[in-house]
């Protein structure tokens, strides 16, 4: 993906989720709130040929080479997208929670439950100060950790493999759950594509 960006198409309708996230959001989030960091994006780098090879990724993690004064456009509205493209990527009705393999091990190991790691990553949500994210990464030695970043921040993709996200930007939830954002977290939990989440996490370990 690179220059002119699109708006990446989702996998389901905008119905699908519900009722654990309705409609009238998924519309507004995806075709409104996505589409215009998109626009904001191809906007700020029209002017400036050299970055139109540039991959998302790219541009996220070097963010120093980019002109100055289309960077801070470049961070939030390229973090939005990248930040976007996983959430959504990553929701899906009926998909359990995972029992054993490599992701579930993983785990395990750090978190001693998954119990403990809903917990803990709804606990982060909730206190997430504004808007912001929460993320299950992974470090280049496969060990998991939960971190906050704040508005479209994108954790450092030197470091970590991003496996999990959650949007707690109030226009992820506020139609349906008003500033009940911890009904909101229980609810995008039963819709968490627990699968592709365990690709992410066994391609860092083939």
């Amino acid at each position: 993906m690179s220059y002119p960006f699109e708006l990446k198409p989702l996998n389901y309708d905008y119905v699908t989720l519900e009722p654990f996230i309705d409609a009238e959001t998924m519309e507004l989030h995806h075709s409104k709130h996505l589409n215009t960091y998109v626009n904001n994006l191809n906007n700020a780098l029209k002017d400036f040929p050299e970055l139109h090879n540039w991959s998302l990724e790219k541009l996220i993690i070097n963010l120093d080479e980019i002109p100055e004064e289309i960077r801070p456009i470049v961070r939030n509205n390229g973090g939005g997208i990248y930040n976007h493209n996983l959430f959504f990527d990553l929701l899906a009705k009926d998909i359990s929670q995972p029992q054993n393999g490599v992701f579930y091990d993983a785990i395990i190991a750090e978190f001693t439950s998954l119990c403990v790691l809903l917990s803990e990553f709804k606990s982060a949500g909730i206190g997430v100060f504004g808007s912001g994210w929460v993320w299950l990464v992974a470090d280049k030695n496969g060990k998991l950790k939960i971190i906050k970043t704040s508005n479209q921040d994108v954790p450092n993709l030197s470091e970590y493999t991003p496996i999990i996200n959650l949007d707690v930007w109030e226009h992820a939830y506020y139609l349906k759950n008003q500033n009940r954002r911890a009904d909101y977290i229980d609810n995008w939990l039963n819709i968490l594509d627990w699968q592709k989440a365990a690709v992410i996490y066994e391609g860092l370990k083939s």
